[in-house]
C-alpha cells in the first residue's frame, strides 16, 4: 500500500479528483483555489534562488570554460531543433485537418499590447539592477548574471574559488531540501488548481471550440511522443517511456501549474535523483530550458494562427506559412524576456502574416485549458534535453580519457 501511495501516484489521483470535483461541485472548488495558490507561491518562492545557484554550481564545477561552451552549444542547438520540429508538426496537422468554423464569432475584443521590437527585446536581456531582477523574478536576467558570476569564480585562484563554491554547494543542497518538502504537497496543490480551472471555465467553451482544441492537443501529443521520443532514442540512446516514468511527477506538476519555471524545483529533483542525470548538466540545461525552450507554446501559436485565418476566411499561402514557422520558432525561444510573453508572441505571429489581432479574443477562452498541455510539453522537452546532453557530455569525457 505504501508503495502505491507515492507522491507521483497521489498527484495523478489529485488531477482526476480535481477534474471530477470541478464538474460536480464547482462552487466548492472555486473557494478552494487558495490551496493551489499557496502551492504555486511556494514553488515560485524557491525558483529564482534555485536557478541562480544551480547554474552557478554547474559552471563552477566544470573542468574548463570550454566544457561550458560545449554544453551551451549543445543545449541551444537542441532547443532550436525541437522548437522548429514542434512548429512544423503544428502546421502540417492544420493543413491536413480542415476546420469547420461555421457558427464561431468572428469579432471580439480588440487585443492591445505594446508593439514588439527586437531592439527592445535585446535591451531587455541585460539587467540594470540584478537585485531588482531577483525580486521581480526575471529569470533571463538571473541566468545571464549566474553564468557571468560562475565564469568569474572559475577564473579565481584555487583557494578563493573553493571558498565560494563550497558555500554555494551547501546553499544548493539546502534549496533542494526545501524543494522536496514543497513537492510533497503536489497532490493537494494540483487537485486545487485543476479543480478551479474546470469549475471556472466549464466544459461548454471547450466543446464550442472542440476542433481547435483537438488539433492543438493532437499536435502536442505527436510532438511529445513521436518527435521528442525519436530524438531521445536515436540521439540520446535511451528509452523515452522508461525515462517518462522516472520524471512523470514534473510533467504532472507542469500540467497543473502551467508554469515551466514553477516546475523547475521538481524537474531538478526528479531528473538528478530518479533519472540519474548529471547534476552539472541538469543545473545548467533545465533552468535555461525553463526560460527559453517553449516547444508546446510554439506549436500552439502556429495552430492558432492558421485556425484564426480560417475563421476570418483568409487563405494563407505557402510563403505566409513559412513566415509563421520562422516567427513562431524565434518568438518562442525569445519569449522569456518579454513581459506578458504568451500574448505578445501570439500577436507577433499574427502580425507577421497580417491576421487581425481581435482573433485572439475568440480562442482566449480555452487558453488556460490548452496552457496545461503545452506547458507539460515544454517541461518534457527540457527533461529530454537534459538527459540527451548528459549522455553526449559523458561520451565526450570518455573520448578525452
Amino acid at each position: 500500500m505504501k508503495r502505491f501511495l507515492t507522491v507521483e501516484n497521489l498527484t495523478v489521483i489529485g488531477i482526476v479528483l480535481g477534474i471530477a470535483s470541478g464538474v460536480l461541485i464547482p462552487e466548492i472548488m472555486l473557494k478552494l483555489k487558495f490551496l493551489g495558490d499557496i502551492f504555486l507561491n511556494l514553488l515560485k518562492m524557491i525558483v529564482i534562488p534555485l536557478i541562480f545557484v544551480s547554474i552557478f554550481m554547474s559552471i563552477a564545477s566544470l573542468a574548463s570554460i570550454n566544457d561550458l561552451k560545449d554544453m551551451g552549444i549543445k543545449a541551444i542547438a537542441y532547443y532550436f531543433l525541437t522548437t522548429a520540429l514542434a512548429v512544423i508538426t503544428g502546421i502540417v496537422i492544420t493543413n491536413i485537418i480542415h476546420f469547420d468554423v461555421s457558427g464561431l464569432e468572428r469579432h471580439g475584443e480588440v487585443i492591445k499590447v505594446n508593439e514588439f521590437t527586437w531592439e527592445a527585446f535585446l535591451n531587455n536581456l541585460i539587467p540594470s539592477n540584478i537585485f531588482q531582477s531577483f525580486s521581480e523574478g526575471k529569470a533571463i536576467h538571473v541566468i545571464l548574471f549566474s553564468i557571468l558570476f560562475g565564469i568569474a569564480v572559475v577564473s579565481l585562484v584555487k583557494h578563493k574559488k573553493e571558498n565560494v563554491v563550497g558555500f554555494f554547494d551547501g546553499v544548493n543542497d539546502a534549496l533542494m531540501k526545501i524543494a522536496k518538502w514543497i513537492i510533497a504537497l503536489s497532490p493537494v496543490g494540483v487537485f486545487s488548481l485543476i479543480g478551479y480551472v474546470v469549475a471556472d471555465k466549464g466544459i461548454g467553451v471547450i466543446i464550442s471550440l472542440w476542433q481547435y482544441v483537438l488539433v492543438v492537443i493532437l499536435g502536442i501529443l505527436i510532438h511529445a511522443v513521436v518527435n521528442l521520443g525519436f530524438i531521445a532514442y536515436i540521439v540520446g540512446r535511451f528509452n523515452p517511456f522508461k525515462y517518462f516514468k522516472q520524471v512523470r511527477e514534473a510533467i504532472l506538476v507542469a500540467f497543473s501549474t502551467c508554469s515551466s519555471s514553477a516546475t523547475l524545483p521538481v524537474s531538478l529533483e526528479v531528473s538528478t535523483e530518479k533519472a540519474k542525470v548529471d547534476k552539472k548538466v541538469a543545473g545548467f540545461v533545465l533552468p535555461l530550458g525553463a526560460t527559453v525552450n517553449m516547444d508546446g507554446t510554439a506549436l500552439y501559436e502556429a495552430v492558432a494562427a492558421i485556425f484564426i485565418a480560417s475563421v476570418f476566411g483568409i487563405e494563407l499561402s505557402i510563403f505566409q506559412q513559412i513566415i509563421i514557422f520562422i516567427t513562431a520558432t524565434l518568438a518562442a525561444v525569445g519569449a522569456a524576456s518579454i513581459p506578458s510573453a504568451g500574448l505578445v508572441t501570439m500577436t507577433l505571429v499574427f502580425s507577421a502574416v497580417g491576421l487581425p489581432l481581435e482573433g485572439i479574443a475568440i480562442i482566449i477562452a480555452v487558453d488556460r485549458f490548452l496552457d496545461m498541455f503545452r506547458t507539460a510539453t515544454n517541461v518534457w522537452g527540457d527533461l529530454i534535453g537534459a538527459k540527451i546532453i548528459s549522455r553526449l557530455m559523458e561520451k565526450d569525457e570518455h573520448r578525452k580519457n
